[in-house]
């Protein structure tokens, strides 16, 4: 698992820490009452205010390397990762967590499809069947969520729209981590994003201020539980094994929140549910896994959930 540097602590460690803290993010979201814009808002924000302490000069100036045409990549960036935050965390108050995060999981499918359109990058025989593996599972999800309840497969709808925002923030920004330090970006691209769901609470006349201290709490454990201690252990662990390794073992995620929605939600898992979530992992798996796919969708599989 180790590349170039020596891990100061097992890598298996941090995965695992990792895991767990990223699949608290949608029992956080469930017990919030707040708009879903709102919380993604404080997520972003709150999220930023700690990384900024972490910030050296250099830091700043690598931004001097960006050019014009970059810079407005870090804009949609910024836009679209507002727009997944918005579209996920709403899709919680409709499906439930297992639906919500597993069809989550098809970020590298989308990822490998707009690196076809605009890379022209091009995938196997054996990469298009564990993609169509995957959107069957889709698929049986659907059809659990039916059985559920009739908003259910909104809810489903929401999350796949969320999906393909933060396929689109992947792709925008992944050529810029070569140029600058993933902790300047993400203060960049989450400020932008911070800004988005900011000015969509502004326009639809959301308070933003009126909540009592337990939803603050929330906002205050979603920055620093999944963002901080999950995605920001995953992107420190990047300097000592693959980016396949990482996007393999956030795989995990749905299944820790399904496990905890279980326990702690009292949601239920219906046979569709439970053949869907297989099916969906197990096909992005394999195309994670299979030689043919593009080093690029590989290296751009990054969850923000």
């Amino acid at each position: 698992m180790n590349t170039e540097k020596q891990c100061p602590v097992p890598p298996s460690l941090i995965l695992w820490i990792g895991i767990l803290a990223v699949s608290f993010s949608a029992i956080f979201i469930k017990w919030s009452k707040a708009p879903a814009a709102v919380m993604g808002m404080y997520r972003l924000f709150f999220s930023t205010l700690v990384m900024l302490p972490f910030l050296r000069k250099k830091h700043w100036i690598q931004l001097r390397l960006i050019t014009r045409r970059e810079g407005w990549a870090i804009l949609w960036a910024g836009i679209f990762l507002g727009l997944h935050f918005l579209f996920w965390i709403s899709s919680l108050k409709y499906t439930s967590v297992a639906s919500s995060t597993i069809l989550l999981v098809l970020q590298p499918i989308f990822v490998m499809i707009g690196a076809y359109f605009i890379y022209k990058e091009r995938t196997g025989f054996k990469g298009l069947v564990s993609m169509g593996v995957a959107i069957l599972g889709t698929f049986c999800i659907g059809l659990g969520d039916i059985e559920l309840s009739s908003t259910a497969l909104y809810g489903d709808v929401l999350s796949i729209l969320g999906t393909l925002a933060v396929s689109v923030y992947v792709l925008a920004g992944q050529d810029l981590n070569k140029k600058i330090s993933p902790l300047i970006y993400n203060v960049i691209v989450f400020s932008i994003a911070g800004i988005v769901l900011m000015s969509y609470n502004l326009c639809t006349g959301t308070d933003m201020t009126d909540y009592p201290e337990r939803e603050w709490g929330i906002f205050l454990l979603l920055a620093l539980v999944p963002t901080i201690f999950g995605h920001g252990l995953f992107n420190w662990l990047m300097q000592y094994v693959n980016a396949t390794t990482i996007s393999v073992s956030i795989l995990g995620e749905p299944v820790g929140s399904t496990i905890l929605a279980y326990f702690l939600l009292n949601e239920a898992i219906t046979p569709f549910h439970l053949i869907g979530g297989i099916l969906s992992i197990l096909g992005v798996w394999l195309f994670m896994y299979h030689p043919k796919s593009s080093a690029k969708v590989k290296k751009g599989v990054k969850q923000s959930n």
